[in-house]
């Protein structure tokens, strides 16, 4: 089949350039790339041009509406027969749309997802987000994997859709905070077939450092929240894991600077919990660096998170606000 990668760029030239030089290397070679400029200030026309001669790929500008009115843009320029959205800051391993080819032509998915990791080339800190957004342990237990809790729901670092269900569903309806979510709870909801290719594989770098993760994080939070305001049946007892675990520390220093005799199991409970993040990151990456900034990124997604989550949850579903 003929692929469509839609891809929407704000103010990342050099991202682009590296998702762009992978994809030069896919071993299937039926597919288009659409790079959608976002009105940003730090263009990349001159980048994407450079790549004409290596891949079939059309440049695009346009306002600035974000992430999920961009992909709409591409949607409704796009030829391909399946639409593939990518995050700009993703490197795609070289057999993935063989992959994706070969497992729709096996068991066809009218939109699918797949899982995220880290790439060789990323810091030892990229790599650590990378374990906490997709360790069973955090919030990451239920992005992204199919033995998740309820509906699996593709994100769009990593999303496809068919031409059929973009032309019955449409696009996207909000730009940001959850727009992915909504969008397969849409399709799920009109009967057609979502479901994971857990080999199509994406490395995604995310965040560069602990600030910038929390702010990402933090958003995340918040868009659980216009979620619900979509679908209240889609907020589940999961979701309040985060705002659980923030409160839990938030508890545990007051009751040490407190000096609570409730304290000690507070600490106990939080240490086994680092413990269990460290060795099970050292595991997974060979590295006790990577396993102590893993805790670092555990905490800050888990806070972030709750803290989003609680904000617009007091704001939006107790207060009433629009």
């Amino acid at each position: 089949m003929f692929f469509s990668i839609i891809i929407p760029l704000y103010n990342r030239p050099q991202e682009i350039s590296e998702l762009l030089g992978t994809l030069v290397q896919q071993t299937y070679k039926q597919f288009e790339v659409l790079v959608i400029e976002d009105g940003s200030a730090n263009r990349a026309e001159d980048i994407v041009k450079g790549y004409e001669d290596v891949l079939d790929v059309r440049y695009f500008e346009k306002p600035n509406e974000g992430q999920g009115f961009t992909r709409n843009f591409g949607f409704e320029r796009a030829k391909g027969d399946y639409f593939i959205v990518f995050d700009s800051d993703c490197l795609i391993p070289a057999n993935y749309l063989e992959i994706v080819n070969n497992s729709l032509n096996n068991n066809w998915l009218d939109a699918y997802g797949g899982p995220d990791g880290a790439h060789e080339s990323f810091t030892p800190i990229q790599k650590a987000i990378s374990y906490s957004m997709t360790s069973p342990f955090t919030t990451g237990g239920i992005r992204g994997n199919k033995k998740g809790i309820g509906q699996f729901h593709p994100r769009s670092f990593n999303m496809g859709i068919s031409r059929r269900v973009w032309e019955k569903a449409g696009g996207f309806i909000i730009t940001r905070l959850g727009e992915d979510i909504e969008y397969s709870i849409r399709i799920h909801s009109l009967g057609y077939k979502i479901g994971l290719i857990p080999e199509a594989i994406v490395y995604h770098k995310r965040r560069t450092d602990f600030l910038k993760f929390y702010k990402q994080l933090h958003f995340f939070g918040r868009a659980r929240i216009n979620i619900y305001k979509f679908f209240p049946s889609q907020l589940k007892l999961v979701h309040f894991f985060p705002a659980f675990a923030t409160v839990g520390i938030i508890f545990t220093i007051i009751a040490n600077i407190a000096q609570w005799p409730i304290a000690l199991l507070c600490n106990v409970l939080l240490l086994v919990y680092i413990l269990l993040i460290f060795f099970h990151s050292w595991s997974k990456n060979k590295s006790a660096k990577i396993a102590f900034l893993s805790i670092i990124a555990a905490l800050t997604q888990l806070t972030a998170y709750g803290l989003g989550f609680m904000q617009d949850f007091w704001k939006r579903v107790v207060l009433k606000r629009p």
